[in-house]
């Protein structure tokens, strides 16, 4: 039957030691504890007798005084002579330890307690000792706590008439106890702290000699097996350099580690050639994703023995299409080669001795990160990898911008499997690009709930359309100076059988992420255009219809063609379409932009800036991209009535628009008086909920007739 686990001769020769060990201490914890009941015997023993003895002795004397007092007053308390039964009582309080003295009749009411003006007098004695002191024939004492009350009856001719109670605190005789047996309870202590000190020595000596035996034995012949062990191991996992035997031994284990390392350097010799041919990326010389794969197990094995951390930062470079697509695949070549070389520079100036770097396939880039902080450090090195892969790139003599999202996946706190923290890093760098790009995000469990929700929201989004649970609805844009309806801007509405109503921050970002953003583009255009194609204005102009364009769809280079199409198939006039754009959008490639928008607005159609003062442009940008008009971000306009720096920002946007001949619109007008300092400020346009709601395609066309007939 074979063993479980191998128990080793090391492990052998600590269960032996061990064992004895703990036989030794049984011994002399056995000793030690008789030593000690002994002790505590003697002790008990002792303060026992003291304790009586002082009993006694405050019995015997509580004993005479209260007789003395009983033979002194019979004959005051027969004629019941006050005054000398107080110098009586007086007389007995003054003795050393007496608490009280009470003289009473036959019946137990007081006559006399010490005391000047006798508060008791007359009165029946009442405590708890007072039956037994009336009781008593002799001499009688009783015991409290803090007390020992006497009494003593007094008698005439064979008559009780009357008796007296002493009584005396044992405080005293307490301490006397204390004083006598203090001695003797140190003397035995310190008996006890000797033979303590005796088997400590003993037993320290003892391990002493067992540690020196235990260290000899470990290092002349278990360490040398165990490193033999160990570089077996290393030779076959192919961990050939991290195999550093040598010894200057010149006995037979001194032998057999140099044949180790004569053996473990050829062997790495031609591993050498094989490995690098098999898990090098030939691009960028990085390690390819098979020598990673591996290099990660081999590390996660490591850890797990030592308990240790480590992190996996997957890099991918946002928009790398665009360089292929604009410079061809040579450039994008010539670009990962030189990201490349920052990504391992920025690692290893970061601390990153023992990390791995590869690149895992296309634009993406994983690296293990190992140190002590692993959090804290792993942030570090993602901001620094963003960092360099933003700063420009000179390609064939023209600047190059990229940006990079990380995702950051944590051993043994997110997973303690390679396959599931590669999982885990693929879905936090995808939150990472869900969150704007160029950031990074740190893997979370509720990031798979995320992702499974947002995978469920993408098969729901296709067909959405054709299945007739998109449409359309219209938010009315008025003209500021008199309140007339101009326009609508279209928003798009899911109504999702069993989800219910999908907000569209939710549904937009999924169908952006996924590429259906294109489509559905395409089928908001069409059909915006065919509904304002109905709207009517009689003796004015056609009201305009504003659409959102995304990203995607920009970046696309179609869009021109798409427009055309539309206004073609909805015979809508192109200057009824208003396309909005945002800042973003736009800047991201400001040349291709710029040219796009020209194609754009050579047809009739307008473009309009949407949530302007929010992007990083500036309001010199508006000079150099071809726009209508801009839209003021409703954060702006929230705040005009409250805030003098937002009002100052907005009259400035409306009056550097102005200049350029730009129409400005104000989003998110939700009372009377952000109406009115708009119009006051020139703002030509706005819509919010103050304005109108968004409605339905047939509301809004009969809010157009109804406003033409004012």
């Amino acid at each position: 039957m074979r063993l479980p686990f191998r128990l080793g001769l090391r492990g052998e020769l600590l269960w032996l030691v061990a064992g004895v060990m703990l036989v030794v201490v049984g011994l002399f914890s056995a000793l030690w504890l008789h030593t000690r009941r002994s002790n505590e015997d003697a002790r008990q023993l002792s303060a026992g007798a003291v304790r009586e003895l002082a009993r006694e002795g405050l019995l015997s004397r509580g004993q005479t005084l209260s007789s003395q007092l009983a033979d002194a007053a019979t004959n005051p308390l027969y004629y019941l002579d006050l005054a000398k039964l107080g110098e009586l009582a007086r007389a007995t309080l003054r003795q050393p330890d007496v608490v009280y003295v009470i003289i009473h009749d036959a019946q137990g009411q007081v006559l006399h307690d010490g005391s000047g003006d006798i508060p008791a007098f007359g009165q029946p004695m009442s405590d708890p000792m007072a039956y037994e002191a009336l009781q008593a024939e002799g001499p009688h004492g009783q015991w409290s706590e803090m007390l020992l009350d006497v009494a003593s009856p007094i008698r005439i001719g064979g008559e009780r008439i009357g008796g007296v109670r002493v009584g005396l605190s044992r405080e005293n005789a307490t301490r006397r106890e204390v004083e006598v047996l203090g001695p003797l309870q140190a003397r035995l202590q310190a008996a006890s702290n000797e033979h303590l000190a005796w088997i400590l020595t003993l037993l320290a000596a003892m391990f002493g000699i067992a540690g020196i035996a235990l260290w000899l034995l470990q290092r002349r012949i278990v360490q040398p097996i165990t490193e033999l062990a160990e570089a077996a191991g290393r030779i076959e996992q192919g961990r050939y350099t991290e195999v550093t035997l040598h010894s200057e031994r010149q006995d037979e284990i001194g032998e057999l580690v140099r044949g180790f390392t004569r053996m473990s350097e050829a062997v790495a010799r031609h591993d050498r050639d094989i490995r690098r041919m098999a898990y090098t990326d030939s691009l960028t010389g990085l390690s390819n994703r098979l020598a990673f794969r591996e290099a990660l197990d081999d590390r996660l094995l490591t850890l797990q023995a030592s308990s240790g951390e480590l992190a996996l930062l997957f890099v991918d470079l946002d928009d790398f299409k665009r360089v292929n697509d604009t410079l061809g695949h040579e450039a994008g070549d010539e670009v990962l080669g030189q990201l490349s070389v920052r990504i391992r520079l920025a690692v290893e100036r970061l601390g990153g001795q023992g990390a791995e770097i590869a690149r895992f396939g296309g634009d993406e880039f994983i690296v293990l990160f190992l140190a002590d902080d692993i959090r804290a450090s792993s942030g570090r090195l993602a901001e620094a990898l963003i960092e360099e892969v933003q700063r420009p790139l000179i390609l064939h003599g023209r600047q190059v911008f990229l940006g990079a999202s990380v995702g950051i996946t944590l051993f043994p706190f997110d997973a303690a499997s390679a396959g599931q923290l590669l999982k885990n890093a693929d879905i936090a760098m995808y939150q990472a690009k869900v969150a704007g790009k160029g950031c990074y995000r740190f893997y979370s469990k509720a990031m798979d709930q995320a992702v499974e929700r947002r995978v469920q929201l993408e098969e729901e989004l296709r067909g959405a359309w054709e299945r007739g649970e998109l449409s359309l609805h219209y938010q009315p844009i008025y003209r500021l100076a008199d309140g007339r309806p101009m326009g609508a801007e279209a928003l798009c509405r899911w109504e999702h059988p069993r989800l219910g109503v999908v907000p569209p921050s939710v549904f937009i970002e999924v169908a952006e992420q996924s590429g259906l953003i294109e489509a559905l583009g395409r089928h908001v255009l069409v059909q915006a255009c065919q509904d304002a194609a109905t709207w009517k204005q009689p003796g004015m102009e056609p009201p305009f219809v504003s659409v959102n364009i995304s990203p995607r769809q920009l970046r696309s280079g179609d869009l021109p063609d798409v427009v055309a199409s539309a206004l073609q198939a909805t015979g809508v006039a192109p200057q009824q379409l208003h396309l909005e754009l945002t800042e973003t959008a736009v800047l991201g490639d400001e040349a291709q932009a710029s040219a796009l928008l020209s194609r754009l607005r050579a047809t009739g159609v307008k473009v309009w800036l949407d949530d302007f003062g929010t992007g990083f442009s500036g309001l010199s940008h508006l000079r150099r991209v071809p726009v209508d008009g801009v839209k003021i971000d409703r954060s702006f306009v929230a705040d005009v009535l409250r805030d003098p720096d937002d009002l100052a920002l907005t009259s400035a946007i409306i009056a550097m628009a102005h200049s350029l001949g730009i129409t400005v619109v104000a989003e998110g007008i939700e009372a009377e008086g952000q109406y009115a300092v708009l119009r006051e400020r020139g703002c030509d346009q706005g819509q919010g909920f103050w304005l109108g709601r968004p409605m339905p395609a047939n509301d809004m066309r009969r809010a157009f007739r109804d406003a033409s007939g004012q």
